[in-house]
């Protein structure tokens, strides 16, 4: 499986699971990333941390290690 922290910027996945517990699953739910969402990977820093992703409309920031939890097909 890849995750999100693996996608080339301009493309588009969809979420298949969180890996995360607690808190960081959460953080990420809340934000709109569920399973069966599109995630669009809009831009990568220089040093790959954040990721600028839009999910459901919303133009959002996420840190590397949060992306890696993420798996997407």
């Amino acid at each position: 499986m890849r995750t999100l922290k693996e996608i080339k910027c301009g493309d588009t996945v969809k979420a298949i699971r969180i890996n995360g517990s607690g808190a960081i699953k959460r953080r990420i739910m809340d934000m709109g990333i569920t399973k069966g969402v599109n995630i669009y990977v809009r831009k990568v820093a220089p040093l790959g941390d954040p990721l600028e992703v839009t999910v459901r409309g919303y133009e959002l920031s996420i840190r590397k290690a949060d992306a890696e939890i993420i798996e997407v097909e």
